[in-house]
């Protein structure tokens, strides 16, 4: 075992104990976010609750990060540690047998016991999605920002290329990055740094659809980063701001400098890489 999972939340593991890994959809408008919060319906405290009813056992579920209210997950990834011997295969199809239609498990394994679904992973690709249909169907509104009015994609695809590489996020995190993921490269410890690597950052179009998309992969992300990057980004689409001014925005570390924050249920959490 790692020797360093049991600092990193994990409790004590015996010889009998197994982690299981999970990969996990969801909803998010259904719940008000991922992590646990007292008196409120979250994803983790929903999974915590179903494990424990199949293992007869206290069930502490660790995410490989968390997700806002009203966030949605296609590809979320979860472990938590069990001393019973169900085949994992079974695990799932017990999970969901009893999880609300809103959470779905996708797979179930077993894993490593130094295996940790936060701090193993390498990085977490995102997408937000915008409608730009005149109506939005009533089948469709949870799942996109509704943005009827006219947006230039390509300066908004310009714009998108000056968020690759390091950069110091300050001016797109909330409350001064509270509830951000630790970056990848800092895993063993809860940095307080605002950097963050983006690997990723291209935005999509759907003429059939008329779904513009922006997908983001990076090392970490700091709380509504992702979403105030679209927001940013609509700034530059509407002709508000220009593709240039993201540099300039990044270097004033100051959230007032940048745009909007983007409703929730646009963006979704796609993948998690290992």
């Amino acid at each position: 075992m790692n020797p360093g999972a049991n600092r990193r939340g994990d409790p004590p593991a015996s010889r009998y104990d197994r982690k299981i890994r999970l990969v996990i959809a969801y909803d998010g408008l259904a719940f008000h976010g991922w992590q646990r919060q007292s008196g409120l319906q979250t994803v983790q405290a929903c999974l915590e609750e179903a494990v424990a009813g199949i293992t007869g056992e206290p069930a502490t579920i660790y995410g490989s990060g968390r997700t806002d209210a009203g966030v949605h997950a296609l590809g979320q990834v979860a472990h938590f540690v069990t001393s019973r011997a169900i085949p994992s295969g079974n695990l799932q199809k017990a999970l969901n047998d009893v999880l609300p239609p809103q959470v779905r498990i996708l797979s179930s394994e077993e894993a490593p016991l130094g295996f940790h679904a936060r701090y193993a992973a390498r990085s977490k690709l995102y997408r937000y999605r915008i409608l730009q249909a005149e109506v939005c169907l009533p089948f469709a509104w949870r799942y996109v920002w509704h943005y009827p009015l006219p947006l230039d994609r390509r300066r908004i695809s310009a714009a998108a290329k000056s968020f690759l590489g390091e950069h110091d996020f300050t001016s797109f995190a909330a409350s001064a990055g509270a509830n951000s993921e630790p970056d990848s490269a800092s895993a063993g410890s809860e940095s307080k740094s605002m950097v963050r690597r983006i690997i990723s950052s291209r935005v999509l179009w759907s003429e059939r659809r008329k779904i513009l998309a922006y997908e983001v992969e990076g090392s970490g992300f700091l709380h509504h980063m992702v979403r105030n990057m679209v927001g940013t980004l609509v700034e530059v689409g509407r002709g508000a701001l220009q593709p240039g001014d993201i540099d300039r925005i990044l270097k004033a570390r100051d959230r007032k400098a940048a745009g909007p924050t983007a409703p929730a249920q646009g963006l979704c959490l796609v993948r998690v890489i290992y």
